[in-house]
């Protein structure tokens, strides 16, 4: 079996991991790497072997996993889409959506490259994508590898707790089990319960190592975590001034969400409405419809009727009056330029009452990530719109991300006893630090880390 990284860098991008063996050529996800532009931000589709794929398998809808689909298709027509049955309920709009970005990117920056596709084709291919319940096993039918009498690849997804039908993806063939993990979180979210990992047996484990070189020594309590949260979200509205959490649209502006629904419903803070964007309101609708699907807490929760949601449009941003308090849950992470998070953290951050508050991660590079690394009353460069920004409200990080602590994952991986781990998904520092602590363990596994383009035989 040969298990290769098809990811163009060395570090957290565009996720896809291609697997063959005798029986089967399979490809693990298929994202777009969020800080590479153009072509140059695809996976290594050129890597893979042979010129043939049997089945793509996606473990979740975010569009480092997933926003690369529709080229492998264009690629291998031929493929089977597999995913869960909750993902087909997300993908469309997540490709859709990517399509848009590209075409307002292309229109703005001058991409030559974009879109690497459009909405017509997304259309196009929607109909092959094929869900799977957590749990059921199926059989997969390759009869172009041509030898029927070698036994099909079994694939078994579990939850993996990271997002709406996130997925673990297990596959079985020739008395080999292999286990991508995708991105879980083993604690319990606010709405979504944690991954369902525990019944895994594999000789192969690919895991993400997002956290690898996060200590959580101070920050592992979740609950801590999102009870500093509501008391600083309590104190801004209190000082009359207005909020800011920039969140992802899947996954963390839910979360976000059923937190302040629970303020509301508790008489923390007034009944008020919660601004938010366009997509976040899409995939809010989406979890709601779904609850009786899905492994979740606050089963009677519905974020759309329970909250007064007012979609925040960006071109609106500049014309807004804050004679009163606002929360804003602003659907993009990075504060990239031309999104309502990266124009409020411009108005907001003149006045000392209002407050920013990450929720998640936010490269160093983008303008979330500079502002997360700003001094107080000191000018720092935002973005070239705001070159010399100057932060004067309260900004703070809380650490509720919806990936599985470093330690967490390490204990499930020594429980699991595979015979091998490909450390996947985390930047070197990270895939360092598994590296060492596996090694102290003095366990019986043999810790690969492939660089981009780069294969790992397993005999």
């Amino acid at each position: 079996m040969v298990i290769k990284n098809l990811n163009p860098a060395d570090e957290i991008g565009a996720s896809a991991w291609h697997i063959a063996d005798q029986s089967f050529s399979v490809l693990l996800d298929a994202g777009l790497h969020p800080k590479l532009d153009g072509k140059g931000s695809m996976p290594l589709l050129g890597e893979i072997e042979n010129d043939h794929l049997d089945a793509i398998i996606l473990s979740h809808c975010h569009y480092d996993h997933v926003a690369a689909l529709p080229l492998v298709l264009k690629e291998y027509p031929q493929a089977r889409v597999l995913m869960s049955e909750l993902s087909t309920h997300i993908i469309e709009r997540v490709l859709h959506n990517s399509a848009n970005v590209m075409k307002r990117q292309r229109d703005e920056l001058g991409i030559l490259d974009y879109p690497l596709y459009d909405n017509k084709y997304v259309e196009e291919i929607s109909s092959v994508f094929e869900g799977l319940q957590y749990g059921e096993r199926h059989r997969c039918d390759y009869v172009e590898m041509g030898n029927m009498n070698t036994p099909t690849p079994e694939i078994q997804l579990f939850d993996a707790g990271h997002t709406l039908g996130a997925a673990g993806i297990l596959i079985s063939s020739n008395g080999r089990k292999v286990f991508y993990t995708g991105d879980c979180s083993f604690q319990d979210q606010l709405i979504l319960k944690g991954a369902q990992f525990s019944d895994v047996k594999a000789d192969v484990v690919i895991m993400e190592t997002t956290r690898g070189a996060h200590d959580t020594s101070k920050t592992k309590d979740r609950a801590r975590e999102i009870r500093k949260l509501k008391e600083a979200i309590i104190e801004v509205t209190q000082r009359r001034g207005s909020v800011l959490i920039p969140s992802f649209a899947l996954g963390r502006t839910q979360e976000m969400l059923a937190m302040l629904a629970g303020m509301i419903s508790d008489g923390q803070i007034p009944n008020q409405p919660i601004f938010i964007g366009g997509l976040g309101r899409i995939f809010s609708e989406i979890y709601d419809g779904l609850v009786r699907k899905t492994h979740r807490h606050l089963p009677d929760l519905r974020l759309t009727k329970d909250l007064n949601l007012v979609v925040q449009k960006p071109d609106k941003i500049n014309s807004l009056r804050f004679n009163k308090p606002k929360i804003f849950v602003a659907t993009a992470g990075m504060m990239n330029e031309n999104t309502a998070a990266h124009d409020l953290a411009i108005r907001l951050s003149s006045n000392p009452i209002n407050g920013i508050f990450f929720v998640g991660y936010a490269d160093p590079s983008t303008p979330g990530g500079k502002l997360k690394q700003s001094e107080l009353n000191k000018p720092f460069y935002f973005s070239p719109q705001a070159p010399d920004l100057e932060r004067e409200c309260e900004m703070r990080s809380f650490d509720v991300t919806g990936h599985a602590n470093r330690e967490e994952l390490l204990e499930w991986l020594l429980d699991t006893k595979p015979k091998h781990v490909v450390l996947a998904h985390g930047e070197s520092d990270s895939r360092a630090w598994f590296t060492e602590k596996i090694g102290h363990h003095e366990v019986d596994i043999q810790v690969h880390n492939p660089g981009p383009g780069e294969s790992v035989v397993i005999p």
